[in-house]
């Protein structure tokens, strides 16, 4: 009883992790030491018999059967040593590694040797070799560890997240998730390109050529339309340069274009003509640096333009184009100048004019020192088949109308933008003097009235129109949202007038902002009974009664739209887009859900009252 009783009173200490692991692998101490005592004695017995096999091989020849039974017993005792060896291996291989451990590939626990390696690392405040560079710097707490297991110095530390940054970007490129691909399918639909199934190939080599455009020497015998397609990628990218723009260049070169020269300065664009001595076309956009120094170098070197097309060389006096136009314009059939807001006055356009007599295409658009004088002066084109004009300065509907009698029987485009004095005589003037509009632009108006525009379009003798173009034709009354009682702007009346004469040949409708169509002018124009064979492209930005019905309409009357633009359409949601078809500016509408045969356009119209 007083022995159990002293057993139970045992006081017991806390024990350490080490007796704790030991205790539950059933690991002795005493057993332990018995197994070293044991092989070091089995050690020491081995050693004993091979110094007293060395030392009696004149005996062993004596006694040989003795000799060969100790060459059995090594060969059983290596046997066994190996069984034993796999053992263990074995043993340490299927052990389960502890939670939260990762042992070695070879099955080795490497937790001894980061247990180590963690207790050495240095402490803030002491000195350590930076991994990289070996510099000698001060550890912090925000010290980086390197690829190694050693600390980096600041520098480094800076250059080893920098370059993570580069392989992060460089890994979401090449792993470019749905939004990517999204973003830049919305992109492409802006810019109209509307893709179903994979890329072409040809557009796939295009796109290589541009991504690596530093690295090519020479475009070869790529063809011309190849050539024009890479110009517009490279000046979307802004690396037309000094060092890519000889590659479009070679001797037998007759018509360049580039939409993008903001980097050329003007020694690039003497280069071109010494290059490229037969140009006769010329399309040069953003041409800042086009300066007087290179008109010299044309005239000098009689370069045979016939087509020139320049927007913002600001930077040409007037004197200089006053002597281009007299000595080279006789040669001139098209001109196209925009944004010019100090050069080109009345007084050159007069020179414009008399010096170049053979113009068929006059595009003169922002041009801020032009008005009611050139206006006149364009009279005396009477070969002009393409006129484009916009001005900044005001201008007279009489002065406008006179020049549409003078030279409109000949018109095939005719663009007229931002003449806010034009009335209904201008309309009047395009009805009966013009009658081989193929393209018609007459925006920005606030004076001509619906009826206006309707008799425009009843009984015209001029063909069916392919472009029409009457953005912002609208009241600017805010006091009256809704439209005057003049009915100012185009409106219901006018667009079923010109749906009605232009419908059947019509190929791009644009009547953004036009906000007073109604809802009943729309219906009446795209409902199931009536078709428009050729409209590919339309744009009714804007037009407040424009809802998800008349949209839906819009794709059933139309079969060979490819783009329709509906920006500020806010009662048009859940539009089913047919297949190839892009509509842009309704974020809530749902993308081309392809059927098996494509849509049926009468179950879909049939939803909305159509059919």
């Amino acid at each position: 009883m007083s022995g159990r009783r002293a057993s139970n009173n045992r006081i017991r200490g806390p024990q350490s992790a080490l007796t704790d692991f030991l205790a539950a692998n059933n690991i002795s101490a005493a057993q332990i030491s018995a197994d070293y005592e044991r092989r070091r004695r089995e050690a020491q017995d081995q050693a004993q018999q091979e110094a007293a096999a060395n030392g009696t091989i004149a005996e062993e020849e004596e006694l040989p059967d003795e000799r060969e039974e100790t060459a059995l017993q090594k060969k059983k005792r290596k046997r066994a040593e190996e069984k034993a060896r796999e053992k263990i291996k074995e043993t340490k291989n299927t052990k389960k590694p502890r939670k939260g451990k990762k042992s070695d590939p070879d099955g080795h626990d490497s937790d001894a040797a980061f247990d180590m390696y963690s207790k050495s690392k240095p402490l803030p405040g002491q000195l350590e070799n930076c991994e990289k560079c070996e510099k000698r710097f001060t550890v912090t707490p925000y010290s980086k560890t390197g690829p190694g297991g050693g600390l980096l110095c600041t520098k480094c530390s800076k250059e080893q997240e920098l370059q993570k940054k580069k392989d992060a970007k460089a890994t979401a490129k090449k792993q470019a998730g749905p939004r990517e691909k999204r973003r830049q399918t919305e992109s492409q639909k802006l810019d109209g390109i509307i893709l179903n199934g994979a890329v072409p190939l040809q557009d796939l080599c295009i796109r290589t050529i541009a991504n690596n455009i530093h690295d090519v020497e020479e475009f070869g015998d790529l063809p011309q339309k190849f050539v024009k397609h890479l110009g517009h990628i490279l000046s979307k990218k802004r690396v037309i340069t000094l060092r890519t723009l000889p590659l479009f260049l070679y001797p037998e070169l007759e018509n360049l274009e580039m939409t993008d020269c903001g980097e050329l300065e003007v020694e690039d664009y003497i280069r071109v003509f010494s290059f490229a001595p037969r140009l006769h076309t010329l399309s040069l956009r953003q041409a800042g640096q086009f300066k007087d120094e290179v008109l010299d170098y044309i005239m000098e070197r009689d370069v045979p333009l016939k087509h020139l097309k320049l927007y913002a060389a600001n930077l040409i006096t007037n004197d200089k184009w006053t002597e281009f136009f007299t000595k080279c314009g006789h040669r001139l059939e098209s001109l196209q100048l925009r944004d010019l807001d100090y050069s080109l006055d009345d007084n050159v356009f007069m020179h414009l004019v008399r010096g170049c007599p053979n113009l068929k295409r006059l595009k003169m658009k922002k041009c801020w020192r032009l008005g009611d004088v050139a206006l006149g002066a364009i009279q005396e084109l009477t070969s002009l088949e393409h006129l484009s004009l916009q001005f900044k300065q005001a201008t007279t509907a009489a002065n406008l109308s006179e020049m549409i009698i003078a030279i409109g029987p000949n018109l095939r485009t005719l663009s007229l933008e931002n003449f806010h004095d034009a009335d209904n005589s201008v309309l009047k003037a395009i009805e009966t003097h013009c009658a081989q509009l193929q393209k018609l632009r007459f925006t920005d108006n606030d004076l001509c009235t619906d009826s206006g525009y309707a008799e425009l379009f009843t009984n015209w003798a001029n063909p069916p129109l392919a472009f029409v173009d009457f953005s912002s034709n609208r009241s600017v009354d805010y006091n009256n949202p809704d439209g005057t009682d003049e009915g100012i702007g185009f409106g219901t009346a006018g667009f079923e007038a010109l749906m009605a004469h232009s419908g059947s040949r019509l190929e791009t409708l644009m009547i953004p902002s036009c906000r007073h169509i109604t809802r009943e002018g729309l219906e009446k124009v795209f409902n199931a009974h009536k078709r428009y064979p050729l409209v590919q492209t339309a744009d009714i930005s804007f037009v407040r009664k424009t809802d998800t019905p008349i949209v839906a309409g819009i794709f059933k009357s139309c079969p060979q739209m490819t783009k329709l633009t509906a920006f500020g359409c806010f009662s048009v949601s859940d539009v089913m887009v047919p297949k190839g078809v892009a509509l842009i500016g309704v974020p809530n509408a749902q993308d081309s859900i392809i059927q098996k045969g494509g849509y049926d356009f009468d179950e879909i119209s049939a939803g909305f009252g159509l059919s």
